[in-house]
């Protein structure tokens, strides 16, 4: 769908949302794929192989009940470090939630006796059933990423971290960037909040999101040339930006993620990415936005291990929740 600000067909122009305009804009979401049939029994085929556990329960009244669900690797050992692995924050990014799957699929039992891996694969499943940005609420998850958090979904992924925190040493959260985003989600969230829309570029490729108050160039290094064989690589644009940040190296913008509450600064690791696909390219196929998010982990990981002093557990300072 294609919105300006002046047509967005909730609220008024230039004031926030009331409660009524909310309750409007969830009566306009509509079911459009199963979180049970694409993620809780894809899991439930795992619990042979893997400790798969449910770490809370979203409660939507009307619109149901919602499971949440992480796998673990077996075999933790108190002495390996913890590898986390986030999928589904915004339910609509498609190949966040497979990605993380496959990745548990094919790769989970790759680095045994080496490291302790979590995979949480669907952290908004209300979301992910609707094709939608946002919670029930009208929240952004990824930006509820915080103490308090409004977000049942942040809130309760918050929990999960929580008792493993100093003990992490990677955390990679997978997104995408659609065409959807300028087109529905940025003018929803001008409307939303009583703001002007400015309208913006979609990158064409494959880009990470490092830390700015944690930059590890390195790091964002390793996955871009392993995306790179998957996948090609988002350009800048003219002015050298993506998605209006600077473009500190090929594919790599930098955000302050604990600030801005964002999901890939919940853990304290040294190393911490969010990556982001672009599944409305041309030049790229749902499979290879998937393979993508696979190469990206498992690139995440294996650097992780493989620089254990530079990126060493961290002491827990550096918080996002």
């Amino acid at each position: 769908m294609n919105h300006t600000p002046d047509a967005y067909p909730i609220g008024t122009a230039g004031q926030p949302w009331t409660a009524a305009d909310k309750a409007a804009w969830r009566a306009r979401q509509q079911v459009r794929r199963s979180y049970r049939d694409d993620v809780v029994c894809v899991l439930d085929a795992f619990r042979d192989r893997y400790d798969v556990v449910q770490y809370g329960e979203l409660d939507y009244g009307a619109d149901g009940r919602f499971p949440l669900h992480a796998v673990r690797n077996r075999g933790w050992r108190e002495d390996l470090p913890v590898m986390l692995v986030t999928g589904g924050v915004h339910g609509y990014e498609t190949s966040g939630v497979h990605g993380a799957l496959r990745f548990i699929d094919e790769h989970l039992d790759e680095h045994a006796g080496r490291a302790n891996l979590l995979v949480a694969p669907c952290v908004s499943p209300w979301g992910y059933e609707r094709i939608q940005r946002w919670n029930a609420e009208a929240l952004d998850p990824n930006r509820n990423f915080r103490a308090g958090s409004p977000a049942q979904e942040s809130a309760a992924l918050l929990r999960l971290v929580e008792p493993l925190r100093g003990r992490f040493a990677m955390h990679i959260d997978l997104h995408e960037t659609t065409d959807s985003d300028e087109s529905e989600f940025r003018p929803a969230l001008a409307a939303r909040d009583g703001k002007p829309f400015v309208p913006g570029t979609i990158p064409d490729g494959f880009y990470l999101v490092d830390d700015s108050a944690n930059p590890q160039p390195a790091f964002q290094q390793a996955i871009i040339d392993a995306v790179a064989k998957v996948t090609h690589i988002a350009p800048a644009d003219p002015d050298g930006t993506i998605i209006g940040s600077e473009v500190v190296s090929p594919g790599v913008i930098r955000y302050a993620l604990v600030e801005l509450g964002l999901c890939a600064g919940i853990t304290g690791a040294r190393y911490t990415t969010t990556t982001e696909v672009y599944p409305d390219s041309p030049r790229a196929t749902p499979e290879q936005c998937n393979a993508a998010q696979v190469a990206a982990a498992r690139a995440a990981v294996a650097f992780a291990l493989a620089h254990p002093r530079a990126g060493g557990l961290c002491s827990g300072s550096r918080s996002g929740g």
